[in-house]
């Protein structure tokens, strides 16, 4: 895990890892972890080894799932996104998998 994380994303991936909850299922990693409600999220970086909090309605959220999804992650992110809004639906996951389809980040 990169050295300049924050403590709590830190103790956020741990809580993770040891529950097998939120950031890993069936020994695949998520990519996006939400925060309160949608508004923030988590962006676990594999390409870097990084993870970043950002504003899910953010360019830089948007930057940073296009670097992602250039690396050939782009179809597991969707389905986390996809599984967030079927779990979720009040949290707005859907606009901000549209925002990211607008912005061609699944393209290509």
């Amino acid at each position: 895990m990169a050295t300049n994380t924050s403590k709590t994303a830190r103790a956020s991936v741990r809580a993770g890892q040891s529950t097998g909850g939120a950031l890993s299922v069936l020994g695949e990693y998520k990519y996006v972890i939400p925060l309160a409600n949608g508004r923030f999220a988590y962006v676990r970086n594999l390409t870097n080894g990084k993870t970043a909090h950002l504003k899910t309605d953010s360019e830089a959220f948007i930057e940073e799932i296009r670097i992602l999804a250039a690396a050939g992650h782009g179809a597991k992110i969707r389905a986390e996104l996809e599984s967030l809004e079927a779990a979720n639906p009040q949290h707005g996951w859907a606009s901000t998998e549209k925002r990211l389809v607008d912005a061609g980040v699944f393209e290509g």
